[in-house]
C-alpha cells in the first residue's frame, strides 16, 4: 500500500493523465447509457411499466401487434377464466387541437384493469409532454379521420408508446373511431407458468418488447457503443500498466531480490487501479447524476442509480482484469536482469 502511494506521488502527471481518460470514457459510458435508457422508456414506457407477465397475440398476426386481431370468443372465455387478464389495444394515430394542428398520439385502451386508466366515453386522458405543446386539462381534441372530439380530462407520468405519447381512451370510442370490433392483445399479470391459448402466440413483456417497430435495432445500437466503450476501458487499463511495468521491470527485480513478494507487486498495482478507477468513477457517476438533472427537458435521458452502480462495478472488474494481464511481467522479472540493465 505505501508503496503504491509513493509511486503515485512521485508520479503524479502520469496517474493524473491517466485518471483523466479513464475519466472521460465511463463519463461518456455513462451518458450513452443513460440515452438508452432514455429512448428505451420513451420507446416502450407503457409497456416497460407494467409487472412481468404474459402477452399474448394471435398467431397469423406474424409477431406484428398491428395486424393481431384476437376473436371475442376467445378473448371473453380468457378473461373468465384469468380474472386478473386484461384486453387492450394500441393503434398510432393523430389528435387536432384547437388550432386544428395534428399532434402524434399513441390510442391505447382495455377492459378493466388496475394497470390501465378507465375512461368514460368522449374523454382522454394525455401523457404529460402533451402540455409542453400547448394542451391543457378541459381542451378539446378532435380526430379528423372519424370526426369524434374528447375532452382532455388529464395527464399522466411517463406514458410513452413508440416515441408517441400515450391516449387513454374509453374502449367504444376505440372501436368506433378505428371501425373494429376486436381487440388486439391479451395481458395476463404475474403469470409464471406459461399457458398455452388456442389460436394465440404468447411473449413474455421482454419478447414483446422486441415486436416493437425499432426497438430492438435502436437498444442494440446504443449498447453496442456502451460495451465497446467498456472493452476499450479495459484495454486502456491493460496497455497502460503493461507499459508501466515494462519501465520497471529491473525494479521488480531488485524488489524481489530483497525479499519483496510477487504477490505484494500486485497488489501495489491493483492498490493503483482501484484509486484511479474509484476517483474518475465517482467523478463522472455525480457528473452524469448531475447532467440528469439539467439535460433539456425534451432529451430522453434517464439513468438511474442502480444502472450506474452496475457500470462502475463493471468497470472495476474490466480494470482489474486489465491490470492482471498486464502483471505477467511482474512475474517473469528476475534480479539478475535488473542487475544486467544497470538499476540500482
Amino acid at each position: 500500500m505505501n508503496l503504491a502511494w509513493k509511486e503515485m506521488r512521485k508520479n503524479k502527471i502520469r496517474f493524473l493523465i491517466f485518471g483523466s481518460i479513464v475519466f472521460l470514457i465511463s463519463f461518456l459510458t455513462f451518458i450513452i447509457s443513460g440515452l438508452a435508457n432514455g429512448l428505451s422508456q420513451d420507446n416502450a414506457a407503457l409497456v416497460k411499466d407494467l409487472p412481468e407477465g404474459q402477452f399474448y397475440m394471435a398467431e397469423d398476426a406474424d409477431e406484428s401487434y398491428n395486424l393481431s386481431r384476437i376473436e371475442s370468443s376467445i378473448q371473453e372465455e380468457t378473461l373468465n377464466v384469468q380474472t386478473n387478464a386484461v384486453a387492450l389495444s394500441i393503434q398510432m394515430g393523430f389528435v387536432h387541437d384547437r388550432s386544428d394542428k395534428p399532434l402524434s398520439v399513441a390510442f391505447v385502451t382495455s377492459t378493466d384493469s388496475p394497470h390501465f386508466m378507465d375512461v368514460q366515453p368522449g374523454e382522454i386522458l394525455l401523457d404529460r409532454s402533451m402540455e409542453s405543446k400547448g394542451i391543457k386539462e378541459g381542451d378539446s381534441l378532435t380526430v379528423p379521420s372519424s370526426s369524434k372530439e374528447f375532452t382532455v380530462k388529464g395527464f399522466l407520468d411517463q406514458k410513452k408508446f413508440s416515441h408517441a405519447p400515450v391516449a387513454f381512451i374509453n374502449m367504444d370510442d376505440y372501436k368506433l373511431m378505428h371501425r373494429v370490433k376486436e381487440m388486439q392483445l391479451i395481458f395476463i399479470p404475474g403469470m409464471e407458468k406459461v399457458e398455452e391459448i388456442a389460436g394465440l402466440e404468447t411473449f413474455t413483456k421482454k419478447q414483446f418488447l422486441q415486436t416493437i417497430p425499432s426497438y430492438t435495432a435502436e437498444q442494440m445500437s446504443l449498447n453496442m457503443i456502451v460495451w465497446f466503450l467498456v472493452v476499450i476501458s479495459g484495454m486502456l487499463f491493460a496497455i497502460f500498466f503493461y507499459m508501466m511495468n515494462v519501465q520497471k521491470i529491473g525494479l521488480y527485480g531488485i524488489l524481489k531480490a530483497l525479499g519483496l513478494k510477487t504477490s505484494a507487486l500486485f497488489k501495489m498495482m491493483w492498490t493503483q487501479m482501484l484509486c484511479i478507477t474509484a476517483m474518475a468513477l465517482c467523478l463522472a457517476a455525480a457528473m452524469s447524476q448531475g447532467f440528469q438533472l439539467v439535460a433539456p427537458e425534451g432529451m430522453p435521458f434517464h439513468l438511474s442509480l442502480q444502472a450506474t452502480m452496475q457500470l462502475s462495478m463493471v468497470f472495476l472488474l474490466i480494470g482489474f482484469i486489465g491490470a492482471s494481464v498486464s502483471g505477467i511481467q511482474i512475474k517473469k522479472s528476475q534480479a539478475l536482469q535488473a542487475i544486467q540493465q544497470g538499476e540500482v
